[in-house]
């Protein structure tokens, strides 16, 4: 979780409720015959299934200044592919600074029910080449096809209370899904449940705790389809703290108190020292003595994101800002603090925006739990444009796709009395319409009068928006010869067959991004285009716009389509027809699909032809106007997506007169 949310020591605000029961997990244990109620028979076309899956965590007091939270989790698994015996043949033990396990056992259980109980000398070690951390693992001995591995372990950490999800759903089949919440009786938590899953009940039997259980007899396998919010669509709960009942109506988790917390730990005090350091670093940029807001915006990122490196670390120094300026190196916590600095200097007025991926999990605006504060972006009302100021790959006015097409919070700074502080407000983050995001392509063919499988062509070719946002920020910092590869394999994204003969570039520069489109202009050849077929040939005319995404459905789609961004494409090809020749089956060129909602087009593509002075000219647009496509209108935006990939594979016939 990426919050920068500093949070007072529970304990602190909470009177203790002494005389607790001991924990859950001391008298949990584990069956001494986990299968034998388990008729396998029915499970034979199955690759894998789980015949257990429990999470129990428990919220409490183990003496009058520490509050912890132990995490149980206890699977039971069967495996009846080699695939899933190499993917589960380990089970690795959770570790962290903040964390440690107090309890672990692990087994397996053989297709005859033999069962191979694990000690600790099978608890291996291994480091993380990324990360360097020392990782503990079981190393799962004995599995066999059609057998069975089984393992629980306790982990004591510092208690997660602001909003944890736990998600239940898997691509197998489940059964014996258990989620269990405890907490001291004066710890009101609330639970929400996501995707069809049903509510988690208060057990008013337990008067010694607060106890929440979900008991699923099974939960069904969620399959993998293309282009879908897997994570998103999954069946999960999430649970906050709401309310301490010895101290009521105190906010503990709330967007509120959330957005006074991210206010006071990213804007930095400024003394006169470091105001003197900020009128210095401003002063060193050309150009931010502008009248042009939004040019300076563009400057100070470019500038920022091209010349201050940003470190995976935790480090007080890194989220610094004097030390930042001064040695151009911050963690992403320093350098959002360091772009809010500037435009505070500058005047720049602006709100930080917290929201997730879409993909992995919708920000929800009624339940308010700090997990949806993974994503962090800058937006300007007055240009009413998002800046993403930790992702180098964003530049201004285009954020990262999947964190639009979203709710988030928005917290703005607000003066009273002489006082600042902030305000949260929860609102939609549109999406960057698609008139912004547009490839253009106009391509002219012609043929070598010597040899017509030989085609010359001359590419010119525009891009803006998430098209270009790879390439236009990048080429000021990149070598010439790794300039010269990016718009290569720009221009051979169409045909990576493709001779380059000349090549020009034009508005290749990062003050270019989001005021002037990347163009490319060049001459290429190809023999990739045209097979010869006795006295014809065959111009695959429609794989000239290059590979496009087929979708095929054997089964009836259950989830949504999510795509990044909303774009859109304008092609042109202009073929010189060979003198004494003609081309035959024109017709197949034409495809007219699209589909239209409350008389707005969501999603479209139209090609079709003429000939005119010798030459024939096919047109090819295509726009989509909709990120998010409810199963509904699966089959329609379908239609249109496979419309290109038929043109792709329009074939003409070329023949003599």
């Amino acid at each position: 979780m990426k919050s920068l949310i500093y949070h007072a020591i529970l304990f602190l605000c909470i009177t203790t409720v002494w005389g607790q029961k001991e924990p859950y997990y001391k008298t949990y244990n584990w069956s001494d015959n986990p299968i034998e109620d388990i008729d396998i028979e029915k499970f034979k076309d199955k690759d894998i299934v789980a015949f257990k899956d429990k999470v129990v965590n428990e919220f409490c007091f183990i003496n009058e200044d520490e509050f912890v939270e132990y995490s149980l989790v206890h699977k039971l698994y069967w495996l009846n592919s080699n695939d899933n015996i190499e993917k589960y043949n380990k089970v690795y033990l959770p570790s962290s600074a903040n964390s440690e396990v107090v309890k672990n056992k692990a087994r397996v259980i053989t297709k005859e029910g033999k069962i191979i109980e694990l000690d600790d000398s099978k608890i291996l070690t291994s480091e993380d080449e990324e990360t360097k951390r020392v990782l503990k693992y079981y190393a799962l001995e004995g599995i066999e096809k059609g057998g069975y591995i089984e393992y629980f372990f306790v982990v004591k950490r510092y208690p997660a209370y602001t909003g944890k999800r736990i998600t239940l759903q898997s691509d197998f089949d489940k059964k014996n899904v258990d989620f269990e919440l405890l907490a001291p009786s004066n710890l009101i938590f609330q639970i929400k449940t996501y995707n069809d899953l049903p509510d988690a009940v208060k057990d008013s039997t337990n008067t010694d705790k607060n106890h929440w259980k979900l008991q699923l007899k099974e939960v069904p396998a969620l399959e993998k389809e293309e282009q879908a919010p897997y994570s998103a669509m999954s069946k999960y709960l999430i649970y906050k703290l709401h309310e301490n009942a010895n101290n009521p109506g105190n906010d503990i988790v709330s967007y509120r108190v959330g957005s006074q917390n991210i206010y006071k730990n990213l804007y930095e005090e400024i003394d006169n020292k470091l105001k003197v350091e900020i009128n210095g670093f401003i002063k060193s940029i050309e150009g931010l003595d502008s009248e042009d807001e939004t040019g300076k915006i563009r400057l100070l990122e470019n500038y920022i994101k091209t010349n201050i490196y940003v470190a995976e670390v935790s480090r007080e120094d890194l989220e610094d800002v004097s030390s930042i300026l001064d040695k151009k190196v911050a963690n992403e916590r320093g350098i959002l603090k360091l772009y809010l600095t500037l435009f505070n200097a500058l005047e720049i007025k602006h709100q930080i925006v917290y929201t997730t991926d879409r993909r992995e999990m919708k920000f929800d605006k009624d339940f308010e739990a700090y997990n949806f504060f993974q994503e962090n972006l800058i937006y300007f009302p007055k240009q009413k444009l998002y800046m993403a100021p930790t992702r180098l790959e964003s530049r201004l006015g285009f954020p990262p796709g999947y964190m639009t097409d979203n709710y988030g919070l928005f917290v703005k700074q607000v003066t009273l009395g002489g006082f600042t502080s902030a305000i949260g407000s929860i609102k939609y983050i549109q999406p960057v319409n698609y008139d912004k995001t547009n490839y253009n392509l106009i391509m002219n063919v012609s043929f070598d009068p010597d040899d017509l499988t030989v085609t010359k062509l001359k590419m010119d070719r525009t891009m803006d928006g998430y098209y270009a946002v790879y390439v236009q920020p990048f080429m000021d910092v990149a070598k010439e010869e790794n300039k010269s590869e990016i718009i290569e394999s720009v221009i051979k994204s169409i045909n990576p067959n493709l001779e380059i003969i000349e090549k020009k570039v034009f508005n290749a520069s990062s003050k270019d991004f989001g005021t002037k489109p990347l163009q490319i202009l060049a001459e290429l050849k190809s023999e990739d285009y045209v097979d010869k077929a006795g006295n014809k040939y065959l111009f695959k005319i429609g794989a000239i716009i290059g590979p496009q995404q087929e979708m095929y459905q054997e089964k009836v789609r259950q989830l949504p389509v999510e795509n990044e961004f909303e774009r859109s494409y304008d092609r042109k090809i202009i073929v010189d027809i060979p003198n004494g020749y003609q081309f035959k089956n024109l017709d197949k060129i034409n495809i007219d699909e699209s589909y239209s909602k409350d008389d707005k087009e969501l999603f479209m593509f139209k090609s079709s032809y003429s000939i005119k002075d010798n030459q024939l000219i096919v047109s090819i647009k295509e726009q989509y106007n909709q990120n998010i496509v409810d199963v509904s209108l699966y089959e329609e935006y379908r239609t249109v997506i496979n419309s290109a990939a038929n043109f792709n594979k329009v074939t003409l016939v070329l023949e003599k007169l």
